[in-house]
């Protein structure tokens, strides 16, 4: 027979506590110092980052990257601390000889891959030095997110852009010739009634692709699969579905420059139109997740 709470009582919901910023267990001092000699490296590669290679369309999302990276090595500071694993001091400070050697060689010839890249590398030499291996397999993700944002060499970003962007050229107005509309092709050059539009590389080039393939290894994460082939399929997957975005970016953009001019064209609509890349790109990869999910079954389902 249930019981009634007495008459007025409050019920009162149990509130576990919040956990503080930073693990109590860790050494303040040395954190900070470590923190202060992260910062002193690689603030000004940020900063070159920024006036060079973040400023442009093409390889603007680095600091969404390095920001999410942030995050989730963040997230994972209560995990790291509580781990119960021997350090590799010897391994780890070889590596961090190493990268220091990277960055020096690529602050002294201006090669911001070299300058910012070695940050992998000194983060990984850290997790060795202070938790092992195991720290460093607890952290693996953050830090492969971290190439995403590396500023891609311009010798293939260049050889591998120009036929994404022909190929893109040709099926957007292969499609919208079939739709009936007048739109003409020369090279990447469109013709859409008296308008003529240049597909620019951040419209369909390497980086666009490399941004998107970024999205689905996040969305992968946050998922937190446990069927390796499904994440290997997702990810090849993801690279014929930023093509399908970009297809459909070029698309749109022709339609809006046809309807309402190319000052629309080259407008607010032309960013708004780097927005659908993603919406499009999101929305098929869920779609194709949904798919898989009937070819993989996760530990989850197979327990169901």
């Amino acid at each position: 027979m249930a019981t009634k709470p007495a008459a007025g009582a409050a019920a009162t919901a149990v509130v576990a506590p919040r956990r503080p910023v930073i693990p109590p267990s860790v050494d303040l001092p040395s954190l900070l110092m470590v923190v202060a000699a992260f910062a002193l490296l690689y603030l000004p590669a940020y900063y070159s980052l920024s006036q060079q290679v973040w400023s442009t369309d093409e390889q603007g999302h680095g600091p969404i990257i390095l920001a999410v990276a942030g995050w989730l090595l963040y997230q994972l500071r209560y995990r790291l601390v509580e781990l119960q694993s021997r350090a590799a001091p010897v391994l780890g400070y070889t590596l961090l000889a190493f990268a220091a050697l990277v960055y020096v060689v690529g602050r002294s010839q201006a090669v911001l891959i070299f300058e910012v890249g070695s940050q992998i590398l000194v983060l990984a030499a850290l997790l060795l030095i202070f938790r092992g291996w195991a720290g460093l397999r607890a952290a693996w993700f953050p830090l492969f997110f971290l190439f995403f944002m590396l500023p891609l060499p311009e010798a293939l970003v260049a050889s591998v852009t120009s036929p994404l962007k022909s190929a893109v050229s040709a099926v957007a107005s292969n499609l919208l010739y079939a739709l009936g509309y007048p739109v003409g092709r020369a090279g990447v050059m469109l013709t859409v009634g008296q308008y003529q539009l240049l597909v620019a590389d951040a419209c369909a080039g390497l980086n666009s692709m490399f941004t998107l393939e970024a999205l689905g290894m996040l969305y992968m994460n946050l998922m937190a699969y446990t069927s390796v082939a499904r994440n290997v399929t997702l990810a090849i997957l993801l690279i014929p579905i930023a093509f399908v975005a970009n297809v459909t970016r070029v698309m749109i953009l022709v339609l809006v420059t046809y309807y309402f001019g190319d000052e629309a064209g080259q407008g607010f609509v032309h960013g708004f139109a780097g927005m659908v890349l993603f919406m499009v790109a999101l929305s098929v990869m869920l779609v194709v997740d949904k798919l898989l999910g009937f070819f993989f079954k996760t530990k989850n389902q197979e327990a169901a």
